[in-house]
């Protein structure tokens, strides 16, 4: 990374709370998703008006200070890669969270490398190596471990929403990297934070969702806490980490997030992980532990592309960027 991007004196206590945001935040969204569905938000529902909160409140911060009004090319970029990473991937988790446990998805959503290691190859024609390959191979294994256990639930649309969502979100963290129209720096990501609010909002409305009840006092805090932390702390904190740090050291959530959202889920939810769901574990980390294990020394990357499913940037490591 070019000393354009990396600071060469980084304050050693913003990148001690930066790996925190990134480790722990990001690794508990999961069950502060699961405890806001239990406590009476419908899954699309919670996705909107959650998108649409943290995007105008970012949106309105950024024209304060000074920041244009993007383009329409600009809003239709942003349309479509909240589309991507945000209705389908994030969407997707949350519909499966009705029925799986949140440190199950998590596992399922951490081998979104695997998938962004092969959309890399087709959209460069740089395919993994021997290394990466069995990496691939390794995470399929895994996925394929949690199915047979049964940890995917029994109905087919948990299944599908965990599987469609990260490879969504790996084709639309490429497809973000490659877009010439995406808005300048964080207002990318307002636009796309916007734009996905208001499609889950009317996808909600068409599927005849609707609360039949006053949230819980838990599920409350939880949908605050994925609008302050999840969608707008963690995403500065990567930010941050990407313009200090190796691009290893901020993409290494990766392979952390699984294993804080089964402990989470544990401890605070009661989801006792099972001997597939262990074995999944160790299979699907090994696997994106391979596939990051190598990180070419990467190109400056403009700000607008660093992007991701939780309205925060992409991975950097084999054809991603964040979030």
């Amino acid at each position: 990374m070019s000393t354009e991007s990396v600071s060469p004196a980084p304050r050693r206590e913003w990148l001690f709370f930066c790996l925190f945001a990134l480790y722990v935040i990001w690794g508990s969204t999961y069950l502060g998703m699961r405890f806001a569905l239990m406590g009476g938000f419908p899954p699309l529902m919670l996705g909107g008006t959650r998108f649409i909160l943290a995007g105008v409140l970012l949106y309105t911060l950024l024209r304060l200070k000074g920041f244009g009004a993007p383009t329409g090319r600009q809003w239709a970029a942003g349309a479509f890669t909240g589309l991507l990473l945000l209705v389908i991937g994030n969407g997707g988790v949350a519909i499966a969270q009705q029925w799986v446990p949140s440190g199950v998805a998590a596992l399922v959503v951490g081998s979104m490398p695997l998938w962004a290691a092969l959309f890399g190859g087709l959209a460069d024609g740089q395919w993994p190596g021997t290394l990466e390959r069995w990496g691939l191979a390794l995470g399929f294994f895994g996925i394929a471990v949690l199915n047979r256990g049964g940890d995917l639930g029994t109905h087919w649309l948990p299944f599908a929403g965990l599987v469609l969502a990260p490879i969504s979100w790996a084709f639309g963290s490429i497809w973000s990297k490659r877009q010439p129209h995406m808005a300048p720096g964080l207002m990318a990501t307002a636009t796309q934070m916007l734009c996905a609010g208001v499609m889950l909002l009317g996808l909600s409305t068409l599927l005849g969702e609707r609360m039949t009840a006053l949230p819980t006092p838990r599920a409350l805090f939880a949908f605050f806490y994925l609008v302050g932390f999840g969608s707008l702390i963690a995403f500065s904190a990567y930010g941050y980490l990407l313009k200090h740090a190796r691009p290893a050291l901020a993409t290494s959530y990766a392979y952390v997030n699984p294993m804080v959202a089964v402990l989470l889920g544990w401890l605070l939810a009661g989801e006792t992980p099972g001997p597939y769901t262990l074995v999944a574990m160790v299979a699907i980390l090994g696997a994106v532990m391979l596939i990051t294990r190598k990180v070419p020394t990467p190109r400056p990357v403009p700000a607008k592309s660093q992007t991701a499913p939780e309205g925060r940037p992409a991975f950097t490591h084999p054809g991603e960027s964040e979030r």
